[in-house]
Protein backbone atom coordinates (compact mmCIF):
# COMPACT_ATOMS: atom_id res chain seq x y z
CA UNK A 1 0.00 0.00 0.00
CA UNK A 2 1.43 3.27 -0.81
CA UNK A 3 1.45 5.87 1.55
CA UNK A 4 -2.10 7.85 2.43
CA UNK A 5 -3.04 11.03 3.21
CA UNK A 6 -5.95 11.98 5.16
CA UNK A 7 -8.23 14.80 4.64
CA UNK A 8 -10.91 14.82 7.64
CA UNK A 9 -13.89 17.07 6.55
CA UNK A 10 -15.43 18.59 9.98
CA UNK A 11 -15.88 16.34 12.81
CA UNK A 12 -14.00 13.96 11.66
CA UNK A 13 -10.86 14.85 12.94
CA UNK A 14 -10.19 12.76 15.76
CA UNK A 15 -10.76 9.08 13.59
CA UNK A 16 -8.57 11.17 10.57
CA UNK A 17 -5.93 11.40 13.33
CA UNK A 18 -6.36 7.72 14.85
CA UNK A 19 -6.27 5.92 11.38
CA UNK A 20 -2.95 7.79 10.54
CA UNK A 21 -1.66 6.96 14.00
CA UNK A 22 -2.73 3.09 13.09
CA UNK A 23 -1.53 3.22 8.92
CA UNK A 24 1.63 5.98 8.81
CA UNK A 25 -0.74 8.52 7.21
CA UNK A 26 -0.75 12.39 7.31
CA UNK A 27 -3.67 14.33 8.06
CA UNK A 28 -3.78 17.71 6.21
CA UNK A 29 -6.49 19.62 7.53
CA UNK A 30 -8.51 21.63 5.08
CA UNK A 31 -10.14 25.09 5.15
CA UNK A 32 -13.73 25.35 5.15
CA UNK A 33 -16.57 27.55 6.22
CA UNK A 34 -20.23 28.79 5.87
CA UNK A 35 -20.15 31.82 3.63
CA UNK A 36 -23.24 33.91 4.71
CA UNK A 37 -25.97 32.46 2.26
CA UNK A 38 -25.32 28.93 3.70
CA UNK A 39 -22.67 28.05 0.93
CA UNK A 40 -19.65 25.85 1.30
CA UNK A 41 -15.86 27.27 1.21
CA UNK A 42 -13.31 24.20 0.71
CA UNK A 43 -9.54 25.03 0.34
CA UNK A 44 -6.68 22.79 0.23
CA UNK A 45 -3.10 24.23 0.32
CA UNK A 46 -1.03 21.50 -1.24
CA UNK A 47 0.30 20.18 -4.26
CA UNK A 48 -1.27 16.47 -4.18
CA UNK A 49 0.51 15.11 -7.14
CA UNK A 50 1.10 11.33 -6.93
CA UNK A 51 -0.52 11.18 -3.51
CA UNK A 52 -3.44 8.71 -2.66
CA UNK A 53 -5.65 10.35 -0.84
CA UNK A 54 -8.76 9.57 1.65
CA UNK A 55 -11.30 11.77 2.88
CA UNK A 56 -12.86 11.05 5.69
CA UNK A 57 -16.53 11.82 6.86
CA UNK A 58 -18.93 9.92 8.53
CA UNK A 59 -22.59 10.73 7.00
CA UNK A 60 -25.15 11.18 9.28
CA UNK A 61 -27.22 13.42 8.76
CA UNK A 62 -26.11 13.54 5.48
CA UNK A 63 -27.97 16.15 3.36
CA UNK A 64 -25.89 18.74 4.77
CA UNK A 65 -22.65 16.63 4.30
CA UNK A 66 -22.95 15.48 1.09
CA UNK A 67 -22.01 18.93 -1.52
CA UNK A 68 -19.16 19.67 0.56
CA UNK A 69 -17.76 16.35 0.43
CA UNK A 70 -18.34 16.39 -3.88
CA UNK A 71 -16.32 19.86 -3.69
CA UNK A 72 -13.75 18.46 -1.96
CA UNK A 73 -13.46 14.94 -3.58
CA UNK A 74 -13.20 17.35 -7.00
CA UNK A 75 -10.97 19.97 -5.77
CA UNK A 76 -8.62 16.95 -4.42
CA UNK A 77 -8.32 15.49 -7.77
CA UNK A 78 -7.71 19.04 -9.16
CA UNK A 79 -4.99 18.83 -7.27
CA UNK A 80 -2.95 16.26 -8.60
CA UNK A 81 -4.89 13.35 -6.06
CA UNK A 82 -3.59 10.09 -8.22
CA UNK A 83 -6.67 8.51 -6.33
CA UNK A 84 -9.39 9.89 -3.72
CA UNK A 85 -11.00 7.46 -1.64
CA UNK A 86 -13.70 7.57 1.27
CA UNK A 87 -13.55 6.43 4.67
CA UNK A 88 -17.51 6.72 5.58
CA UNK A 89 -17.52 4.66 9.50
CA UNK A 90 -21.32 5.21 9.21
CA UNK A 91 -23.06 5.14 5.10
CA UNK A 92 -26.08 7.07 4.41
CA UNK A 93 -28.96 6.09 2.27
CA UNK A 94 -29.62 2.33 2.10
CA UNK A 95 -32.49 1.83 3.64
CA UNK A 96 -34.50 2.45 0.56
CA UNK A 97 -33.25 -0.31 -1.47
CA UNK A 98 -36.69 -0.67 -2.76
CA UNK A 99 -40.32 0.55 -3.80
CA UNK A 100 -42.38 0.15 -0.88
CA UNK A 101 -45.26 2.00 -2.69
CA UNK A 102 -45.67 3.27 -5.97
CA UNK A 103 -44.17 6.86 -6.39
CA UNK A 104 -41.13 6.39 -3.92
CA UNK A 105 -37.89 7.53 -5.02
CA UNK A 106 -35.28 4.53 -4.86
CA UNK A 107 -33.00 6.87 -2.57
CA UNK A 108 -29.90 3.64 -2.04
CA UNK A 109 -29.36 3.68 -6.10
CA UNK A 110 -29.54 7.51 -6.53
CA UNK A 111 -27.28 8.65 -3.70
CA UNK A 112 -24.95 6.02 -5.08
CA UNK A 113 -25.14 6.96 -8.49
CA UNK A 114 -24.45 10.34 -7.17
CA UNK A 115 -21.06 9.53 -5.25
CA UNK A 116 -19.84 6.65 -6.88
CA UNK A 117 -18.26 9.15 -9.98
CA UNK A 118 -16.55 11.41 -7.17
CA UNK A 119 -14.88 8.44 -5.33
CA UNK A 120 -12.46 5.64 -6.73
CA UNK A 121 -13.13 3.41 -3.32
CA UNK A 122 -15.04 3.43 -0.06
CA UNK A 123 -14.71 2.11 3.07
CA UNK A 124 -17.27 1.58 6.08
CA UNK A 125 -18.73 -0.13 8.90
CA UNK A 126 -21.70 -2.56 9.18
CA UNK A 127 -23.76 -0.78 6.32
CA UNK A 128 -27.49 -0.79 6.60
CA UNK A 129 -27.76 -3.75 4.20
CA UNK A 130 -31.38 -5.56 3.87
CA UNK A 131 -32.47 -6.54 0.71
CA UNK A 132 -28.88 -5.79 -0.58
CA UNK A 133 -26.52 -8.75 -0.58
CA UNK A 134 -23.78 -6.32 -1.20
CA UNK A 135 -22.19 -2.77 -1.62
CA UNK A 136 -21.25 -3.79 -4.97
CA UNK A 137 -24.78 -3.98 -5.57
CA UNK A 138 -25.26 -0.14 -5.97
CA UNK A 139 -21.59 1.53 -5.96
CA UNK A 140 -19.60 0.88 -8.55
CA UNK A 141 -16.53 1.60 -6.84
CA UNK A 142 -14.14 -0.84 -4.97
CA UNK A 143 -15.96 -1.35 -1.31
CA UNK A 144 -15.21 -2.71 1.81
CA UNK A 145 -17.67 -2.99 4.62
CA UNK A 146 -16.44 -4.51 7.77
CA UNK A 147 -17.59 -5.38 11.08
CA UNK A 148 -18.21 -4.49 14.35
CA UNK A 149 -19.21 -7.73 15.77
CA UNK A 150 -16.51 -9.06 16.95
CA UNK A 151 -16.06 -6.01 18.88
CA UNK A 152 -19.09 -5.63 20.41
CA UNK A 153 -18.85 -9.36 21.79
CA UNK A 154 -16.04 -8.36 23.31
CA UNK A 155 -16.93 -5.31 24.66
CA UNK A 156 -20.55 -7.32 26.14
CA UNK A 157 -18.13 -10.36 27.46
CA UNK A 158 -15.82 -7.48 29.54
CA UNK A 159 -18.56 -4.99 30.65
CA UNK A 160 -21.82 -7.51 31.27
CA UNK A 161 -22.46 -9.84 33.69
CA UNK A 162 -24.19 -13.22 33.03
CA UNK A 163 -25.72 -11.20 29.51
CA UNK A 164 -27.97 -13.00 27.28
CA UNK A 165 -27.92 -10.72 23.89
CA UNK A 166 -31.50 -9.86 21.91
CA UNK A 167 -31.79 -8.92 18.38
CA UNK A 168 -34.44 -6.42 17.97
CA UNK A 169 -35.72 -9.41 14.47
CA UNK A 170 -35.28 -11.71 12.27
CA UNK A 171 -33.25 -9.88 10.11
CA UNK A 172 -30.58 -9.96 12.98
CA UNK A 173 -30.59 -13.23 13.70
CA UNK A 174 -27.25 -13.80 11.84
CA UNK A 175 -25.51 -10.44 13.59
CA UNK A 176 -26.54 -11.27 17.10
CA UNK A 177 -25.96 -14.68 16.76
CA UNK A 178 -22.09 -13.47 15.80
CA UNK A 179 -22.25 -11.35 18.67
CA UNK A 180 -23.49 -13.40 21.36
CA UNK A 181 -20.58 -16.08 20.08
CA UNK A 182 -17.83 -13.59 20.52
CA UNK A 183 -19.35 -12.68 24.27
CA UNK A 184 -19.52 -16.23 24.90
CA UNK A 185 -23.29 -15.75 25.66
CA UNK A 186 -26.93 -17.09 24.34
CA UNK A 187 -29.01 -14.79 22.27
CA UNK A 188 -32.85 -14.12 21.49
CA UNK A 189 -34.19 -13.29 18.70
CA UNK A 190 -37.49 -11.10 18.64
CA UNK A 191 -40.54 -10.30 16.23
CA UNK A 192 -40.57 -6.56 14.67
CA UNK A 193 -43.28 -4.80 13.19
CA UNK A 194 -42.64 -1.29 11.96
CA UNK A 195 -45.62 0.11 11.49
CA UNK A 196 -44.33 4.01 10.53
CA UNK A 197 -41.56 6.30 11.21
CA UNK A 198 -41.94 5.92 15.03
CA UNK A 199 -44.15 2.91 15.55
CA UNK A 200 -43.41 -0.36 16.41
CA UNK A 201 -44.80 -3.18 17.70
CA UNK A 202 -42.41 -6.41 19.31
CA UNK A 203 -43.09 -9.69 20.42
CA UNK A 204 -41.24 -11.18 22.78
CA UNK A 205 -41.07 -15.18 23.83
CA UNK A 206 -42.00 -16.42 27.12
CA UNK A 207 -38.27 -14.94 28.93
CA UNK A 208 -38.68 -17.00 32.71
CA UNK A 209 -35.68 -19.02 31.75
CA UNK A 210 -33.69 -15.27 30.99
CA UNK A 211 -34.64 -14.33 34.32
CA UNK A 212 -31.22 -14.03 36.27
CA UNK A 213 -29.26 -12.62 32.56
CA UNK A 214 -28.87 -9.12 32.12
CA UNK A 215 -30.19 -8.59 28.59
CA UNK A 216 -28.29 -6.54 25.86
CA UNK A 217 -30.21 -5.00 23.39
CA UNK A 218 -28.16 -5.27 20.00
CA UNK A 219 -29.11 -2.74 16.71
CA UNK A 220 -27.39 -1.78 13.80
CA UNK A 221 -28.84 1.87 14.16
CA UNK A 222 -29.95 3.50 16.79
CA UNK A 223 -32.32 6.74 15.06
CA UNK A 224 -35.64 7.25 16.73
CA UNK A 225 -34.66 4.73 19.66
CA UNK A 226 -38.86 3.01 19.60
CA UNK A 227 -37.33 -0.61 18.95
CA UNK A 228 -35.27 -0.20 21.84
CA UNK A 229 -37.63 1.62 24.00
CA UNK A 230 -40.35 -0.58 22.83
CA UNK A 231 -38.26 -4.03 23.64
CA UNK A 232 -37.32 -2.71 27.07
CA UNK A 233 -41.18 -2.37 27.96
CA UNK A 234 -41.24 -6.20 27.91
CA UNK A 235 -38.37 -6.77 29.72
CA UNK A 236 -39.89 -5.70 32.49
CA UNK A 237 -39.22 -9.06 34.35
CA UNK A 238 -35.30 -9.20 34.13
CA UNK A 239 -32.32 -7.47 35.26
CA UNK A 240 -32.16 -4.04 33.87
CA UNK A 241 -30.94 -4.18 29.87
CA UNK A 242 -28.09 -2.29 28.76
CA UNK A 243 -28.61 -1.02 24.81
CA UNK A 244 -25.88 -1.68 22.00
CA UNK A 245 -25.75 0.21 18.78
CA UNK A 246 -23.34 -0.22 16.06
CA UNK A 247 -24.35 3.48 14.99
CA UNK A 248 -26.17 5.97 17.32
CA UNK A 249 -27.59 8.93 14.97
CA UNK A 250 -30.34 9.53 17.86
CA UNK A 251 -32.79 11.35 16.15
CA UNK A 252 -33.88 14.71 17.93
CA UNK A 253 -35.40 13.66 21.42
CA UNK A 254 -34.47 10.09 20.99
CA UNK A 255 -32.01 10.05 23.29
CA UNK A 256 -33.59 11.34 25.89
CA UNK A 257 -36.21 9.49 25.82
CA UNK A 258 -33.70 6.03 25.84
CA UNK A 259 -32.98 7.74 28.66
CA UNK A 260 -36.28 7.84 30.31
CA UNK A 261 -37.18 4.30 29.41
CA UNK A 262 -34.73 3.44 32.40
CA UNK A 263 -31.58 1.07 30.83
CA UNK A 264 -28.95 0.37 32.62
CA UNK A 265 -26.63 1.55 29.91
CA UNK A 266 -26.44 3.02 26.44
CA UNK A 267 -23.73 2.08 24.34
CA UNK A 268 -22.36 2.80 20.95
CA UNK A 269 -18.95 2.11 18.31
CA UNK A 270 -17.67 5.82 17.47
CA UNK A 271 -19.12 5.46 14.01
CA UNK A 272 -20.78 8.55 14.76
CA UNK A 273 -19.66 11.06 17.50
CA UNK A 274 -21.88 10.83 20.39
CA UNK A 275 -21.59 10.31 24.62
CA UNK A 276 -22.06 7.07 24.18
CA UNK A 277 -19.58 6.14 22.31
CA UNK A 278 -17.57 2.98 24.01
CA UNK A 279 -16.33 1.34 20.93
CA UNK A 280 -13.58 2.09 18.67
CA UNK A 281 -13.54 1.06 15.14
CA UNK A 282 -10.68 2.86 14.10
CA UNK A 283 -8.54 -0.53 13.79
CA UNK A 284 -11.68 -1.85 11.67
CA UNK A 285 -11.34 0.91 8.99
CA UNK A 286 -7.97 0.84 8.70
CA UNK A 287 -8.22 -3.21 7.63
CA UNK A 288 -10.76 -2.02 5.26
CA UNK A 289 -8.47 0.25 3.62
CA UNK A 290 -5.53 -1.84 3.70
CA UNK A 291 -8.09 -4.30 1.96
CA UNK A 292 -8.79 -1.99 -0.37
CA UNK A 293 -5.43 -1.84 -1.97
CA UNK A 294 -4.64 2.03 -1.26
Amino acid sequence: MSKLTLVPLPGNEPMAKELARLLAAEVLAAETRRFPDGETYFRLDRDLHGHSVALVCTLDRPDEKFLPLLFASRTLSELGAASVGLVAPYLCYLRQDRRFHSGEALTSRLFASLLSPHIDWLVTVDPHLHRLRSLSEVYDVPTRAVHATVLIGQWIAREVTNPVVIGPDAESRQWASEIASAAGADFIVLEKARRGDNVVEIKVPDLMQWRNHTPVLVDDIISTGRTMIETLNHLRTLPPAVCVGVHGIFATGAYENLLAAAPAGIVTTDTVRHATNAIGVSGLLAEGIREVGV
